[in-house]
């Protein structure tokens, strides 16, 4: 009885096996699903937001100065600024990896665990800026900028996406929080404004700050989290310099002050810039989050109220009374 019940388990386990023929048939097909999956995961999508409100921003900004909004220049410039913005992030994942810094216990582990190989990363990033540059030649082909200031705007952006971890690497000398102030914030917002009116102004980098206040928490609170182990890999970032108790300070200062400018928005202008205060229960929940040290996911839920507070403020200008905000 043992031998045929041993037997009888070879039979059924080698019946349940697939044919190999038929394996090798299906493992092509099977894998492009997952290996399109890979590169969509590889671009961090949840920090879009990031690139996307300040588009919208500044596309929301014109609509209200001008009265008009050219649809096909607001797409344009939100797959420009994204194409820059995902190959900045392969950018970064090529050299974290290449310098040690990403880990088993890192947020993005698209080398690590070799979800993609290095050339893989290297292959779309410069499909990502070659699509970059095709698409702001389309924009200039449409809008009535001037070359040399759309140039100015794209290439300066383009070159902060690459520098953040390439070539000098202002992420690994404590001035990436600096890169990303300045990038996802007022230089996003103008290049969307100055695509639809058609010339640069001030006016929309003064709109820029609640919202660049707001996605540079982003990377703080990133930051924050990797401490000890970017310490151990021997890059220095802003939070490594102040320490914990100062980035508590300066995370709650990057969440709040926007709230701050919209409440005197509200009351001095137009009833319409509280709407972005709507999100202030999530910006409380984060610092609870931070102050109890609770890292895990605090950029993705921080991302998310970056998304919703831009949000809200496009909405609150667009149902501004025209005249009622002031410079536009």
């Amino acid at each position: 009885m043992e031998m045929e019940d041993e037997t009888e388990k070879i039979n059924i386990g080698t019946e349940s096996l697939p044919n190999s023929e038929t394996t090798d048939e299906r493992a092509p097909f099977s894998s492009w699903p997952h290996k399109c999956t890979s590169y969509v995961l590889a671009l961090r999508p949840w920090s879009f937001s990031a690139s996307l409100t300040p588009v919208a921003l500044g596309s929301a900004l014109a609509y209200r100065s001008q009265g008009t909004l050219d649809l096909g220049l607001l797409v344009g410039s939100a797959v420009t600024v994204l194409a820059v913005h995902g190959a900045g992030n392969l950018v970064n994942t090529y050299y974290d990896f290449s310098k040690g810094i990403d880990h088993k216990k890192s947020d993005d582990r698209t080398l690590v665990d070799q979800i993609l190989e290095p050339q893989d990363v290297v292959r779309f990033g410069v499909f990502l800026y070659t699509l970059g540059c095709i698409s702001a030649a389309c924009l200039y082909c449409f809008s009535t900028l001037k070359l040399e200031h759309l140039a100015l705007i794209y290439f300066g952006g383009l070159s902060s996406s690459f520098l953040y971890t390439g070539g000098i690497g202002f992420k690994y000398v404590a001035l990436g929080d600096v890169v990303i102030l300045i990038t996802f914030g007022p230089l996003a917002v103008m290049f969307a404004y100055a695509l639809q009116v058609g010339y640069l102004s001030i006016s929309p980098l003064l709109y820029a700050v609640p919202l660049a206040l707001s996605t540079e928490a982003i990377l703080h609170s990133n930051n924050t989290r990797d401490m000890e182990s970017d310490r151990q890999a021997g890059i220095v970032t802003l939070a490594i310099l102040i320490g914990p108790t100062l980035s508590y300070v300066l995370y709650n200062s990057l969440l709040f002050l926007p709230y701050l400018i919209f409440c005197v928005l509200a009351t001095r202008y137009t009833v319409s810039m509280a709407l972005p205060l709507l999100t202030l229960p999530m910006a409380f929940s984060l610092e609870r989050q931070f102050r109890s040290q609770s890292f895990l996911k605090i950029p993705q839920r921080t991302a998310k109220l970056n998304l919703l507070l831009g949000l809200f403020y496009v909405f609150g200008i667009l149902l501004a009374p025209p005249g009622s905000l002031p410079k536009l």
